[in-house]
């Protein structure tokens, strides 16, 4: 089978590798594609296996390279001659293969081949499948080498991603996400709150933290260029108090097209290198409806919550406890399990008589049941006086009321992924506005 390459690189020297690369055997250059648009056009149209890019092409980030692997396309750097600086900026942005004008004619087919292959093996591992039947197995060898096998490397503790998300209303889920990872800071846990909502972002008015460039958008900008690490992923996300940090939201909804999906998941990814827990506060949109009214390439505002939903390990469905949050939250149960997500843990928000009637937690689990099929769900009481004296304060519930009904909930809630008691005292409070160190 033919391997077809395209080449995006510097006009310096992409003459040379194009003739190095036409002479390897069964390798053919499909297109020599002028800037990042063109390349774009033809991974599209697929005209290639593999896109060889130098680092110096413009444009280039990690959502140009995300939509090169979305079309079944792999991606190896390549440069004149060793430069480090040249590597290092297409490794930070995902590119683990690099080659040379000078790389050997055998170690260039090994590189671009593996790099098909790889890209093949991801495409197709999740449609791989034995129905019916046993998978084949190879036969079984004796063992005749006693020596004992070298240790498995022990892989890094990576943090538990938990989605806060629910319909539209405002059903409290800013709320909800602040003092949960409040209450898992609490507990010992660092954690990383990370404000995704494109709609209306409010975790840095909920926390009063005064912040001129948002925390998100800096970063997903970083993440684009190649420059976020995990040090600098700490900077940018503020410790409002021991042990939690906030990467705060985009400061007004007409900057989302900033915030790509590709940097989004690259965030989340480094932020569970920096706490054992990271939650997300998503907005409510998770229609992917918006393709069909603009050039596919285009960005999405929906998916920085159809990313974290997919990339989160446990998500927590918030709803209101009335008439119109229940059929809201019932609909929201069925739109979210037609996404990629985790199974919903329903949370029914400002539970209240009046609302729903007598008895309300057996009125509620009730109606879950039978029209969306959940159980287990988690309740949290009606307290606006101590969500409203958190809110004027600019604090967490711990802080400002640590005897509530409702701080005590969401504790309880936040102990389920612990595993620990549920704290009690009163925590100490910050004052009234927190700034970037």
């Amino acid at each position: 089978m033919t391997l077809t390459v395209l080449t995006a690189l510097s006009h310096d020297w992409e003459g040379r590798m194009v003739e190095v690369v036409d002479r390897l055997p069964g390798v053919s250059v499909g297109r020599r594609c002028v800037d990042l648009a063109d390349l774009l056009a033809a991974a599209s149209a697929g005209l290639g296996d593999v896109a060889l890019v130098s680092a110096d092409l413009r444009g280039l980030d990690r959502d140009a390279l995300a939509h090169l692997r979305a079309h079944g396309v792999a991606v190896v750097g390549a440069s004149h001659a060793a430069d480090e600086g040249q590597e290092r900026r297409l490794r930070q942005l995902g590119v683990d293969r690099h080659v040379q004008v000078a790389t050997p004619g055998e170690d260039l087919l090994a590189t671009l081949t593996s790099a098909r292959s790889a890209r093949t093996a991801c495409a197709t591992d999740a449609q791989v499948g034995w129905p019916g039947e046993d998978p084949p197995t190879a036969p079984i060898e004796p063992v005749t080498d006693l020596t004992p096998p070298p240790p498995t490397p022990v892989e890094p503790a990576r943090g538990q991603v938990i989605a806060v998300w629910g319909p539209t209303g405002a059903p409290g889920r800013s709320t909800l996400a602040v003092n949960l990872a409040s209450e898992l800071a609490a507990a010992g846990a660092p954690t990383v709150l990370i404000d995704l909502d494109t709609y209306g972002a409010a975790v840095a008015q909920l926390l009063s933290v005064l912040d001129e460039a948002p925390g998100l958008a800096s970063a997903a900008r970083a993440s684009e260029l190649g420059t976020l690490d995990l040090m600098g992923l700490a900077r940018l996300a503020v410790e409002v108090s021991p042990r939690f940090r906030v990467l705060t939201g985009i400061p007004t909804p007409s900057r989302w097209p900033e915030v790509r999906s590709a940097a989004v998941e690259h965030i989340i990814e480094l932020s569970r290198s920096l706490a054992a827990f990271v939650v997300l506060d998503l907005g409510f949109g998770i229609e992917d409806d918006e393709e069909l009214s603009y050039d596919t390439a285009a960005p999405r505002r929906n998916a920085t919550t159809l990313g974290g939903l997919a990339e989160a390990d446990d998500l927590l469905l918030v709803g209101a406890a009335d008439p119109v949050g229940l059929q809201r939250m019932v609909r929201a149960v069925q739109g979210v399990g037609q996404v990629a997500s985790p199974p919903p843990r329903p949370v029914v928000n400002r539970l209240r008589a009046s609302s729903v009637g007598s008895d309300p937690r057996r009125r509620v689990e009730t109606s879950l049941a039978r029209f969306a099929g959940v159980d287990g769900v988690a309740f949290l009481p009606d307290d606006p006086a101590a969500a409203d004296a958190a809110l004027l304060a600019g604090q967490t519930l711990a802080e400002c009321a640590p005897d509530s009904p409702l701080r005590q909930a969401i504790a309880q809630l936040a102990a389920t992924f612990t595993g620990g008691a549920v704290p009690a005292g009163r925590a100490s409070g910050r004052g009234l506005l927190r700034r970037r160190a």
